[in-house]
């Protein structure tokens, strides 16, 4: 197995190093993000260990270039910070899989043999376009007939999560899962009251409705 090893801790990485090449895997390891994104963007690599907390670049924004860029290698990313919300981030930036540090080199094997027998990704899209709105998830910008929307982090999530579905009925159940981690229903106006600031800023100024209430159900964007 060759596997990319993204991590700025010297200790850390050489302990991996050390540990995989006993199972005769081949381990390449950059201390650097952006010379892992080189190295991976031309060459072929079973899987990456990716550090979380990283120099420069953080490790979320460095699954997100290498899935813009269409790489599909599987990625593993090791934390400190093993929060609901890291986790969520991490996943949804396009991680395959998430293990908190401290961990067992057993479990770490056994996750990057997971991840390495499933079928390969196709590369996720990253920029979606409907009518004359535009949202690119890579510079995590959004437009309207040109003009750029000032949205929360929250308002770009909807947003994000909508379009990923154009035409079909997004449920709240569904974006509090996606967009806030939920797994149960905090019995609040939550989902509604963010939903009313993005479609004041996706839709009001502008004089085609994309965003609208199914009522009883959820919400759909698409073309009218």
């Amino acid at each position: 197995m060759r596997v990319m090893l993204i991590e700025d801790d010297r200790e850390t990485a050489e302990f991996i190093q050390r540990s995989l090449t006993e199972l005769n895997w081949t381990v390449t390891w950059c201390d650097q993000p952006k010379d892992g994104i080189l190295q991976l963007s031309t060459g072929s690599f079973d899987c990456v260990i990716l550090d979380r907390m990283l120099p420069d670049m953080d490790g979320i924004a460095v699954v997100q270039l290498l899935r813009g860029a269409g790489v599909a290698t599987p990625v593993l990313m090791l934390t400190a910070r093993g929060g609901l919300d890291d986790r969520v981030a991490g996943l949804e930036a396009g991680a395959d899989d998430y293990l908190g540090k401290p961990f067992a080199i057993s479990e770490l094997v056994a996750r990057l043999r997971s991840i390495a027998r499933r079928t390969p990704r196709a590369a996720e899209q990253t920029l979606y376009e409907l009518d004359d709105l535009r949202l690119d998830r890579v510079a995590r910008q959004a437009s309207r007939s040109g003009t750029t929307l000032d949205l929360s982090p929250l308002e770009f999530k909807l947003l994000d999560c909508l379009l990923g579905h154009v035409n079909e009925v997004v449920t709240r159940t569904m974006l509090l899962e996606k967009v806030w981690g939920y797994r149960f229903d905090p019995k609040t106006s939550l989902v509604q009251t963010h939903m009313s600031r993005l479609r004041a800023k996706v839709d009001k100024p502008f004089a085609t409705e994309l965003i609208r209430t199914v009522r009883g159900s959820g919400y759909i964007i698409g073309e009218t």
